[in-house]
């Protein structure tokens, strides 16, 4: 049997919406309902420049959107500190939420966010689209592999570019009443789940974060590092900026074998992920080039990874609405151990849970100067 059209409401016209828009188009599963902003006009002009169906119904305010019976998803690509209100009264009107991240400003909002979902039987996921991207699903075989990757050492990522001189002044990322964690929270939330990813999504023992972040005047982080540790030996670290070139690095290096990605949060080309990876490496003669050769892999896809994220959170909510399935409790629990690793590079209060954890952990390491935090779930 065919699976039925989710159809989705979207609060706010942000710029990251233009993409989850059109991934909403290309979903087979999926169809955008209806927009609302704070404003009918602005709503109506983001509809029509980004290609909205004819049919979608365009609202001047963002409860209109909450109080169409038709709806059943909202995303919610509004300000993190926007995010606590608008998902929880999502949920309450029986709206399944794909959220935007970072989640919230701490774990303690996250945990109210999820405890809304969960009471009101709806599905709950954040926007991180790496995760549904075949590639990701290639490399994770690799990684689980023994043989030819062995036991995870280390990990290393990278998310940077160089936002420029307008951003830096006007953007809502460098707002501490908007998105307080800055480049921790757009950038460094895809390296804390990358590292999450890696360690089969154990929480690190302790987060601590590297010494001399940039701040702008108003305290948002411009550039920041940290290091994660795990008990077992593994390690991670990071690094993300507004003020550095682009770059979307990551490297993981095993007993066996290691794996690189040139660009693990978003592939160059829409359509290809490609990675390279390499088992039993050495010298090669007199010390010189690599044996064997890495080999690069090349994943590819009919739909880009957004596309892919709102396909299978579709199919989610069909399995809720007309299955009688539970939510899925996997991404509200990968949502929650990111927060937590968020939140202690900030230390700020729990966000999600375990990922809240860790983010306390960076957070709380840079707040009691640069020294090792301990993560306590």
């Amino acid at each position: 049997m065919a699976e039925t059209t989710v159809r989705f409401g979207i609060l706010g016209c942000a710029n990251i919406a233009r993409k989850v828009s059109k991934a909403i188009t290309l979903a087979p599963n999926a169809t955008i309902w209806a927009i609302g902003s704070r404003s009918i006009e602005k709503a109506s002009r983001y509809a029509a420049e980004n290609g909205f169906p004819a049919s979608a119904k365009l609202y001047g305010s963002y409860e209109a959107v909450l109080d169409d019976p038709e709806v059943d998803v909202v995303y919610v690509p509004l300000p993190t500190s926007l995010h606590v209100r608008w998902a929880v009264l999502a949920a309450e009107k029986k709206k399944h939420v794909l959220l935007e991240k970072p989640v919230a400003l701490h774990v303690t909002e996250l945990d109210t966010i999820l405890e809304a979902c969960e009471s009101n039987g709806v599905q709950f996921m954040d926007a991180t689209m790496w995760m549904h991207h075949p590639r990701t699903a290639k490399m994770t075989e690799f990684i689980s592999d023994k043989l030819h990757f062995g036991k995870l050492k280390s990990l290393h990522t990278s998310f940077t570019y160089d936002a420029g001189a307008d951003f830096l002044k006007n953007d809502i990322r460098v707002k501490p009443d908007l998105d307080a964690y800055g480049a921790l929270g757009d950038a460094g939330w895809y390296c804390i789940r990358a590292s999450l990813w890696a360690a089969d999504y154990d929480l690190p023992k302790t987060v601590t974060a590297l010494r001399e972040p940039d701040f702008n005047e108003a305290g948002v982080i411009l550039s920041c590092g940290a290091s994660l540790w795990w008990e077992d030996g593994r390690i991670a670290t990071f690094y993300c900026s507004f003020l550095t070139n682009f770059s979307m690095d990551l490297t993981a290096l095993g007993t066996k074998g290691y794996l690189r990605v040139h660009d693990f949060a978003g592939p160059f080309q829409e359509n290809v992920g490609t990675f390279f990876i390499a088992s039993n490496s050495k010298f090669g003669e007199r010390a010189l080039g690599c044996e064997p050769i890495p080999g690069e892999h090349i994943v590819t896809t009919d739909l880009p990874q957004e596309a892919l994220m709102v396909t299978e959170f579709a199919t989610l909510v069909n399995g809720i609405k007309s299955n009688g399935l539970k939510p899925e409790k996997k991404w509200p629990t990968l949502s929650r151990k990111t927060q937590l690793v968020l939140d202690a590079v900030k230390k700020w209060p729990t966000l999600s849970r375990k990922t809240q954890l860790v983010l306390d952990a960076v957070k709380g390491s840079i707040a009691k100067g640069f020294e090792p935090v301990e993560i306590v779930n």
